[in-house]
């Protein structure tokens, strides 16, 4: 017995307690991947546990810990095999974290202790600044994504189909062609040790990763470039095994198109081949199915804005991933607006319960733009991402 709700999709921010750190440094994005992506992080000792009425209470004395409600926690050593495992947070304080379990009303003994939970990737080979990371989940496309965090303000990304060590593989993703040497992935505007902000939301086949990279030299900023790799929503008829992309820059420098799924038209996804599964790398689009191709989520006009003048409302639209100008598929779990004026009433980071289809989901909001745009501001997008789940696939 494990959690009675899924866990799959987990959610970390920066400012969380004992949030790893990312910056304009070599090596610090591969950090952030490996605490989120494969270790989790942020452990912490339990000083006792309690059931009662289908609610865990674990106690700590050493501090508030990075978990919040709707953050998966990993809880390990408790005598009671079925609370071992996953667990979604339902509240949190200083010195507690609470979660819904199936298990009768008691004590709980053992030496607990629980961290952040990873969301469930593998990381094959590394080297010196240096990673690649693969989804083990047996329905996945299984592709390998390379990082290349040898650089300071940014990394580079490549995807393979097949590897044998850190840097041997076929497959690849962009090709040198595309993109010499692999896409692009922002950090920060500078070189420098100065912490930025970050958000990631995955499961262990999919994550999005918002860098706000001007929060380094403009703390206040909440602009993010939102980068999607992993795999997406086919829609080919028994299956497509390359409906995978990832998201990257074209070349270096922070002002170019970064590849962003929420933004500028989504451009630079990569995949590893057509829909056809003939031929090698070819680039796709992430778009809005309602809304304005080429808008930032959240300053787009084809709604007029925020808040719907009639009923108040807030629209949401799925995210396609278009080969060409044929929809191929749709990416996972995020949603944009084609809205105006959402960033200066809904700040990045709050959630916003689902309605309808999305009933019963709680969505975070992100921040997203090219820019150093501030909370509040008429010209700060946003986008929102399911910390609920499951995603569709």
């Amino acid at each position: 017995m494990t959690s009675p709700v899924d866990t799959s999709v987990k959610h970390f921010y920066s400012s969380m307690q004992g949030g790893p750190v990312l910056a304009g440094q070599a090596g610090s994005l591969i950090a952030l991947l490996d605490a989120c992506l494969v270790t989790g992080w942020g452990l912490k000792a339990v000083d006792s546990a309690v059931i009662a009425n289908g609610v865990c209470r674990m106690n700590f004395a050493s501090g508030k810990s990075g978990g919040e409600v709707d953050a998966v926690i990993l809880v390990a050593g408790a005598s009671l095999a079925g609370l071992n495992g996953e667990q979604r947070i339902t509240e949190v304080s200083s010195t507690w974290v609470e979660f819904r379990t199936a298990l009768p009303d008691g004590a709980v003994t053992g030496s607990i202790s629980f961290k952040m939970a990873a969301a469930g990737w593998s990381k094959p080979f590394s080297g010196t600044h240096i990673a690649v990371y693969q989804s083990p989940n047996p329905q996945s496309t299984r592709m390998f994504v390379r990082v290349d965090d040898t650089g300071t303000v940014e990394a580079r990304l490549r995807g393979y189909e097949t590897m044998t060590d850190a840097s041997t593989g076929a497959g690849l993703f962009p090709l040198d062609g595309q993109i010499n040497g692999g896409g692009y992935f922002n950090k920060s505007t500078a070189a420098s040790a100065t912490p930025v902000k970050w958000r990631i939301v995955a499961n262990d086949r999919s994550v999005f990763i918002n860098v706000v990279g001007y929060s380094g030299s403009i703390a206040s900023a909440e602009s993010g470039r939102t980068v999607f790799i992993g795999d997406f929503q086919g829609g080919k008829p028994g299956g497509d095994p390359y409906a995978f992309s990832i998201g990257c820059g074209s070349a270096a420098g922070y002002s170019v198109t970064p590849g962003t799924c929420d933004q500028s038209g989504g451009v630079n996804q990569l995949a590893p081949r057509s829909y056809t599964a003939l031929g090698g790398a070819i680039s796709l689009t992430a778009v809005p199915e309602i809304g304005t191709a080429g808008a930032i989520s959240g300053l787009d006009t084809a709604f007029g804005p925020f808040p719907n003048v009639i009923d108040g409302g807030l629209r949401l639209s799925r995210r396609l991933m278009l080969e060409g100008v044929a929809q191929r598929g749709v990416v996972p779990g995020l949603y944009t607006v084609p809205q105006s004026a959402v960033g200066a009433i809904i700040a990045p980071l709050a959630r916003t319960p689902g309605r309808g289809v999305l009933s019963g989901r709680n969505l975070l909001a992100i921040g997203c733009g090219a820019g150093s745009q501030l909370y509040p501001s008429i010209s700060l997008g946003i986008s929102f991402i399911d910390i609920t789940g499951p995603w569709d696939y």
